[in-house]
């Protein structure tokens, strides 16, 4: 299996202009131009987004419109990360009942408080009564980094200044260029270690063996795909590891050979110390070229933009190996890896 085509909104701080379709046809039409399909020369379809974003149930049925399920079509739905849905698409291809997919997922943040919304995640019983916002608990994981020597603030403003100017050559970022680090948003977080609110979507086009090669000059192919999980308690995980990555990075094979690139879902900059500790990348490995989360961060549709990065890195030739990361749920406890390859230029 293989991503054969990639495609993003330019993400904006908000969208009030269009709705969730409107926000959506102009990516899905992208994707399909690139590969010469139509939605009928799709075998399976598969979308990732979160009611609670939207404020009403089953909110992913509208985004249908934008794909057109006239004639019927497979379809599926995941109340995650488009990520997610992506491994959905990739076990469905894997049965042989398909030979292509298109996975696309969005995400409007903007209509309400965004640090509010996220505290549903949390444990109903111990933790969401307290309303300890998404700021603040990965506040607490950089301090826990922090008092154990992985990191500084000064390390920490270094990560945000290269996001920014790496993704002064992304179109779709929503933030470019170099941005002052700023105030301490919750401590020993400032404006510049966290990700910016936005409004953005994402689809990419999966396809299986000759059928990917028919549709795209260089197919990204998915050489290994995992995703794990931790423990719902904080209180019972060491905030300054992800085993839950570290494992899945095994199962997907990241650790048989060196990528050269990884495109990180690490929406603070102190989770990217994390990130690259359970990963083992080294400082030959480019990290997040396109500027990654802090420069873009839809929710739902965050991870699905590492894969597709990371992907057209390999369409380009700018990348033979690389690895793609998602994450979902406070402080990293949810975490998927991909592990993609061009084919041998020789």
């Amino acid at each position: 299996m293989a991503v054969v085509a990639f495609a993003q909104s330019d993400h904006r701080r908000s969208t009030d202009d269009v709705s969730e379709v409107e926000l959506l046809m102009p990516v899905l039409h992208e994707v399909l131009d690139r590969t010469g399909l139509r939605t009928s020369g799709i075998g399976f379809t598969c979308s990732g987004s979160s009611d609670y974003l939207a404020g009403r149930a089953f909110s992913f049925t509208h985004a249908l419109d934008g794909v057109g399920a006239w004639p019927p079509i497979p379809e599926s739905h995941v109340e995650m990360d488009g990520a997610w849905a992506l491994y959905e698409a990739w076990t469905k291809l894997l049965t042989g009942e398909a030979d292509t997919a298109l996975v696309y997922a969005w995400g409007k943040s903007s209509p309400g408080s965004l640090r509010d919304v996220l505290t549903r995640q949390l444990d109903p019983y111990y933790t969401a009564p307290l309303w300890p916002d998404a700021i603040a608990l990965a506040a607490l994981q950089a301090r826990a980094l922090i008092d154990a020597g992985d990191t500084d603030e000064a390390a920490l403003a270094a990560i945000a200044a290269r996001s920014r100017r790496d993704a002064a050559a992304n179109p779709h970022a929503q933030l470019r260029g170099p941005r002052p680090h700023g105030a301490y948003v919750v401590a020993p977080l400032r404006t510049g270690d966290c990700p910016p609110v936005g409004d953005g979507a994402a689809a990419v086009v999966l396809a299986a063996g000759d059928r990917a090669r028919e549709l795209c000059e260089r197919p990204a192919w998915i050489r290994g795909i995992d995703h794990r999980i931790e423990a719902h308690s904080l209180g019972v995980r060491d905030l300054t590891d992800s085993p839950s990555t570290r494992l899945a990075a095994e199962r997907a094979g990241a650790f048989d050979r060196p990528v050269d690139t990884a495109e990180l879902h690490a929406p603070f900059t102190s989770q990217e110390v994390v990130l690259r500790k359970a990963l083992k990348l080294g400082d030959d490995v480019l990290v997040n070229p396109s500027g990654g989360p802090l420069a873009a961060h839809p929710v739902m549709a965050a991870g699905l933009i590492r894969v597709g990065e990371a992907a057209a890195r390999i369409h380009r030739g700018a990348s033979d190996r690389a690895l793609a990361h998602a994450t979902s749920g406070p402080c990293l406890q949810q975490n998927l890896v991909a592990v993609l390859e061009g084919d041998d230029p020789r």
